[in-house]
């Protein structure tokens, strides 16, 4: 009996609100259509590869440190000499080997030249030959393990043979035989030689990743349309490994600057008028007893490029790893 009557109880709710509703006006309701599409609206918005990458990177704050850095350097050593007030070549015998000061911010060498404008030339031809020389090996690399990759056989059992030849050469003895055929140790002479060789490494890094994309459908479907194996390579496959690519650089400049700075420090490297940060720490190595500053500034920008350099390297590589998209 009281299941009864709680349900009597409920039922005349219903009723009385029922007849609220009943007694509401049509004209109070406004008719807005219905949309069939409405459910498959995706609530998130769509993200392309590269902007989930550079999100990734942004949450990535050791990288994110790094490329501030990076940047900073890349404006100092645009603007350094200038701002300095000196020029990175004149000589003045009455202010050899000062200590930093207000006059000159990293003292002087030991022929009177501000270090401030040294340090910061010396960067750009440093930096230079890290950047150009890493995207050079980088451009022969692609296109080289691309041809061995995507023809495979015995052409691909003969072009790694090669690189294997070439990186089995150490590359000081390059570099010294191109400095005595040219007879010149120039900027564009030590490229020549860092380059020489460099490139073999990355050629062995896209033929990895292109000999899986080999066998994907959209590069089979290239294949069956007829197209060329060098616009396959060049559209298909190489714009596919462009994340790891672009890692690989990364990696890869400062090597660059490390070797001309040993080269230019054991002599083999830039000379007089030019100079980098590795002759800088030369003609500094032989006063460093008595005036250690003049080793401390080149050496420590070799080592925060180089730093930074590699912590965005390794940034990039978690946020252009696409197993890690969310």
């Amino acid at each position: 009996m009281t299941r009864v009557s709680a349900l009597s109880k409920e039922e005349t709710i219903w009723l009385t609100s029922a007849a609220e509703w009943e007694d509401i006006p049509a004209e109070k309701f406004e008719i807005i259509g219905t949309d069939d599409f409405s459910g498959d609206i995706i609530a998130r918005p769509k993200i392309g590869y590269w902007a989930d990458a550079w999100r990734r990177l942004k949450e990535n704050k050791i990288a994110l440190v790094a490329l501030i850095v990076l940047i900073l350097l890349i404006v100092m050593v645009c603007i350094g000499p200038a701002i300095s007030g000196y020029s990175f070549e004149q000589v003045d015998t009455s202010a050899i080997n000062q200590k930093p000061s207000a006059e000159h911010w990293f003292g002087t060498d030991s022929l009177g030249r501000d270090l401030f404008a040294r340090v910061w030339q010396g960067g750009r031809v440093s930096i230079m030959i890290g950047i150009v020389g890493a995207v050079v090996a980088s451009v022969i690399g692609c296109i080289y393990g691309g041809i061995a990759s995507y023809f495979g056989g015995i052409v691909d059992d003969i072009m790694m043979r090669i690189v294997e030849v070439l990186l089995s050469i150490p590359y000081l003895i390059i570099v010294i035989l191109i400095s005595v055929v040219t007879d010149s140790k120039s900027i564009g002479t030590m490229m020549l030689a860092l380059t020489l060789t460099g490139w073999c490494g990355i050629a062995r890094l896209v033929r990895g990743q292109m000999l899986q994309l080999k066998s994907q459908e959209y590069v089979l479907a290239a294949n069956a349309l007829g197209v060329s194996p060098f616009k396959t390579i060049m559209r298909h496959m190489i714009p596919n490994t462009i994340g790891i690519i672009i890692v690989a650089i990364t990696f890869d400049i400062p090597g660059y600057i490390f070797s001309e700075a040993f080269l230019s420090y054991i002599g083999l490297g830039i000379q007089p008028p030019d100079t980098s940060w590795g002759a800088l720490a030369s003609a500094a190595q032989q006063n460093f007893m008595f005036y250690p500053y003049q080793l401390l500034f080149p050496s420590l920008m070799i080592a925060l490029t180089m730093l930074s350099f590699t912590l965005l390297g390794d940034g990039l590589r978690d946020a252009l790893d696409p197993k890690l998209r969310k």
